[in-house]
């Protein structure tokens, strides 16, 4: 019985470090239900307060567009009030007419009728005419052209969940740039990339950064899955480096060696010192290639400029601007200019291009937004638009914009653009849906309107036939702007 009982002996203790070991684990599982406990505390807790960050932000976007609905009504009310006012008055002149002329028809003495029915009858006539077609038209409609497009938001919430991050893979290998299909054109500069031909790992996307053209930090300028990209509204005669990277969910990649390139050139000339503005002559610039990045502006110009410049206090700002423009270009160099035409690309579906693109109408009679192809970050600026058709007094609105402006509604309702919309009889300027500075006068057929946007001193200036409109329009302007025009059927314009 001995060797059986050393055998049990044996037996127990290998059983016995099992249930040690039961026990340890068993310790181990009782810790990790108390883990479980505490880490789901705190994930709910941070589950709620990424919800309720979301929730604080529709909140705040819920107050901001409310108090855009009350901005419009507002300014949908002062129109309407404006345009009581002004009938009102009108009818109460035709009225106190009306009574005085027939209380002369009764007037029995033939003489004193003689003597003044022909001034009478004028005067009749003018105020008959003084009620023209669209005098009798409401200015404005009740109805508020706002949609709220809520359904991209309801998905991306019904699509809100967790995502377990799992490294799968590698990260990329370094992108490649593609010499041959790089270049630069304007101040806008495209550059092309790949990824390696033997590299069979997977990559979600790219990241593409510039210098600031000085030698700078770069920043990243695109974020995407686009092997492609334009930049555009660069500093003219600048020299940028650019480079990229690509990442997965693993990771981002090196970057790929790094690309200089060269913005366009002024052009240099002989030692002469050019009248500037550009004068009205404009026919006499030669032209190197249709709308290019640079001009020679011969020196044999006689023609004004563009302004009359006055002295009255009214037009101090803009005289200021453009003598600035005068003793910028008094050096022994040609000026570069920015020739540049309406962009059909950026432009809402319902804006109708014509004249290579230097003319623009709408076939809706809401407001649609158009931009010129080229944008502007530093410099001194002024372009001019002739009205070349306006009918039924429309509130055309011209100015300067973001690339991403609202491209259905009229210019100055969001936030992407300073503008000035203007009437037969007066205009207003308008930023952020907030209107200023009502100013007299208004525009016809064959007006010009002009926009000087001086980036040296930050400020938008506008005029009509060559008068300042107002005050300085805008202060305070950074970052890239495109020249932008809103308009509807009633309207033509050419650049």
């Amino acid at each position: 019985w001995l060797p059986l009982q050393s055998q049990l002996s044996q037996a127990l203790n290998g059983l016995s470090d099992r249930a040690k070991e039961a026990k340890e684990f068993l310790v181990q599982l009782r810790n990790m239900v108390q883990q479980i406990q505490e880490n789901s505390v705190e994930f709910e807790a941070c589950l709620v307060a990424q919800c309720d960050a979301l929730i604080d932000a529709l909140n705040r976007r819920k107050a901001q567009l409310l108090s855009r609905v009350n901005k419009e009504h507002e300014h949908k009310l002062k129109v309407v009030r404006d345009q009581i006012s002004h009938c009102t008055v009108k009818l109460r002149q035709t009225t106190g007419l009306m009574e005085y002329c027939l209380e002369v028809i009764k007037e029995n003495d033939p003489s004193g009728f003689l003597q003044i029915s022909d001034a009478l009858i004028r005067r009749v006539h003018l105020t008959e005419d003084q009620w023209g077609k669209g005098t009798l038209t409401p200015r404005m409609t009740t109805d508020f052209d706002l949609n709220l497009d809520n359904a991209p938001l309801l998905q991306s919430i019904h699509q809100l969940d967790f995502v377990q991050m799992k490294v799968s893979s590698p990260v990329p290998a370094p992108p490649i740039l593609q010499l041959e299909e790089c270049c630069t054109h304007n101040n806008s500069a495209t550059l092309s990339w790949k990824q390696p031909p033997l590299s069979t790992v997977q990559v979600e996307g790219y990241i593409l950064e510039l210098d600031d053209g000085n030698g700078g930090q770069f920043r990243e300028v695109y974020v995407g899955k686009e092997t492609m990209c334009t930049v555009d509204g660069l500093h003219f005669n600048s020299t940028y480096s650019a480079r990229v990277k690509a990442f997965n969910k693993s990771g981002v990649s090196p970057y790929s060696k790094t690309l200089v390139l060269q913005t366009s050139e002024d052009t240099q000339s002989e030692e002469q010192t050019l009248p500037f503005p550009v004068p009205l002559e404009r026919s006499q610039l030669r032209r190197m290639s249709p709308f290019s990045s640079t001009l020679n502006l011969q020196p044999s110009f006689s023609g004004r400029s563009y302004f009359e410049l006055r002295s009255s206090a009214h037009h101090q700002s803009l005289h200021s601007s453009l003598q600035s423009l005068n003793s910028a270009v008094d050096i022994k160099k040609m000026v570069a200019v920015a020739w540049f035409s309406f962009d059909p690309a950026s432009a809402h579906a319902d804006i109708i291009f014509s004249n290579d693109n230097l003319t623009v109408t709408c076939n809706s009679y809401d407001d649609r937004v158009v931009l010129g192809k080229t944008g502007f970050s530093k410099g001194l600026h002024y372009w001019e638009l002739s009205i070349d058709r306006y009918d039924n007094h429309p509130d055309p609105a011209f100015g300067v914009a973001r690339i991403d402006v609202l491209k259905d509604a009229m210019l100055g309702k969001d936030d992407k653009a300073w503008a000035m919309y203007v009437d037969n009889n007066r205009s207003w300027f308008m930023h952020n849906n907030s209107h200023t500075n009502r100013t007299e006068g208004g525009i016809t057929k064959g007006a010009t309107v002009g926009v000087l946007l001086d980036l040296t001193r930050r400020t938008l200036t506008f005029s009509i036939n060559e008068d300042q409109q107002g005050p300085v329009a805008f202060e305070n302007l950074e970052g890239l702007f495109f020249p932008a025009v809103s308009l509807n059927r009633n309207v033509q314009v050419q650049l």
